[in-house]
């Protein structure tokens, strides 16, 4: 027989689980010692074992309780309803990343105002995904729509979504001054770098993505992050600088 402590040290289940799995008839211990410490055998311990691992892949304690004390339990049942549960709260963990990325990255933009990103937020939220799923495949052709994959994604972590909300965030800082000030060239022009490796030779799916996105309405129909109309006319009028300058340079 095993002493609550030893137990405890040997699980690592501290001592006060271990009296509350007792109280609620979960695990209760096979004697006690004269002094009242609870004891456990062999049997225990395996008993204990069980119930961690049934903690561990999402059961409640006393579905646990059910489990092991009943010898009706339905356990290919249970285990199915369990894995349709766990696979629902995933979907749930999944929709909630992504909603906190969303925010993260529209608080870069907004330059943390934290009310506005919220705000936008909420809107994409509240959008139809499967609408507009339906009306970007109305819009573009099915090799344009594999493109799709390479659009900075505001629910996404790679390297070059965030390089793109930085970009914006930065821009959206020098909205009131020169487009054609060093500074505003600079991230105009990395911007076109990045262009170009992602759709270098797809001028007609830029073409047409840039007319969409210079609209809120369509911008709102195709699922697009809602950059600030000033922000994105602040930004034609900065690349047309930067094309301009760019092919006087190639004529000299």
């Amino acid at each position: 027989m095993l002493h609550i402590h030893k137990v405890s040290e040997m699980t690592g289940v501290t001592v006060r689980t271990l009296r509350h799995y007792d109280q609620i008839g979960l695990l209760q211990s096979t004697s006690k010692t004269e002094g009242g410490h609870r004891l456990y055998s062999k049997g225990d311990l395996k008993k204990l074992q069980q119930i961690q691992f049934m903690k561990k892949i999402g059961f409640r304690l006393n579905e646990i309780k059910n489990m092991l004390n009943s010898s009706d339990w339905d356990w290919s049942d249970g285990l199915r309803n369990q894995l349709s549960y766990i696979k629902q709260e995933q979907e749930n963990l999944n929709k909630m990343e992504s909603a906190l990325r969303e925010l993260i990255h529209g608080m870069a933009i907004e330059d943390e105002n934290n009310e506005i990103a919220i705000q936008k937020v909420m809107q994409l939220a509240n959008n139809n995904k499967e609408l507009q799923q339906k009306y970007r495949k109305s819009l573009f052709k099915e090799r344009e729509l594999k493109l799709w994959e390479k659009v900075p994604n505001m629910t996404s972590d790679n390297a070059d979504s965030l390089e793109w909300i930085a970009l914006i965030g930065q821009l959206k800082r020098f909205v009131h001054t020169d487009p054609s000030s060093p500074k505003v060239q600079n991230i105009i022009r990395r911007m076109e770098e990045k262009r170009l490796e992602a759709f270098d030779g797809e001028k007609e799916f830029i073409d047409k993505l840039w007319e969409m996105r210079m609209s809120e309405t369509e911008s709102e129909k195709l699922g697009l992050y809602p950059i600030d109309q000033d922000v994105l006319q602040f930004m034609n009028s900065a690349y047309e600088i930067f094309i301009t300058k760019k092919a006087e340079a190639h004529s000299e």
